[in-house]
């Protein structure tokens, strides 16, 4: 179970990286002006590997818990670590995905009118980075958003695959 977990918060904690190194690089001030203080930098680079371990360890874990216990726990057969890396990483990646799409329509409704920055932040973000902000924003909350969503998916999956291999073992051979 322990594997599982650590993998799980390895995985998030990589695509947070990953997902802050280009969210950092949209909007710098997303992190400098958005989140509390932690890093006195400016530096895009940094403030992605800070931000992407910080605001994701705690996801990883979040979801390593209950999928070790569906992926271990009872009578059924069990799922290894190694058969969790292949859909962890399909669903953080469609994660990432919506992520994109995300971030594209907030820059869209942000640049078209339809959503804009509220107090305070409004006026701590200089106002020709509202758009960039708002784009950051919207790939951020569907990260979050969907990664919830797809760890409870994986956890059924998880569920789903071991019933019908219990199932599979449960069922007398047929006769040939």
């Amino acid at each position: 179970m322990f594997k599982i977990i650590l993998l799980c918060i390895a995985a998030a904690v990589l695509y947070g990286i990953l997902h802050d190194q280009i969210t950092a690089r949209i909007c710098v001030e997303y992190f400098t002006i958005g989140h509390p203080p932690v890093f006195a930098t400016k530096d895009p680079t940094l403030l992605g590997l800070g931000w992407g371990i910080i605001a994701t360890w705690w996801v990883g874990l979040g979801l390593g818990v209950p999928l070790s216990i569906t992926a271990r726990a009872g009578s059924c057969p069990k799922l290894s670590t190694s058969q969790l890396v292949a859909p962890l990483s399909i669903t953080l990646a469609i994660v990432g995905v919506l992520a994109i799409v995300a971030g594209l329509v907030g820059r869209s409704a942000a640049s078209g009118g339809s959503v804009w920055l509220l107090e305070p932040l409004a006026s701590r973000v200089p106002a020709d980075r509202h758009v960039d902000f708002l784009t950051a924003l919207w790939a951020h909350s569907a990260s979050y958003l969907a990664g919830f969503i797809g760890g409870i998916v994986l956890c059924v999956w998880t569920l789903i695959v071991r019933s019908r291999a219990s199932r599979r073992i449960a069922q007398p051979p047929r006769p040939s």
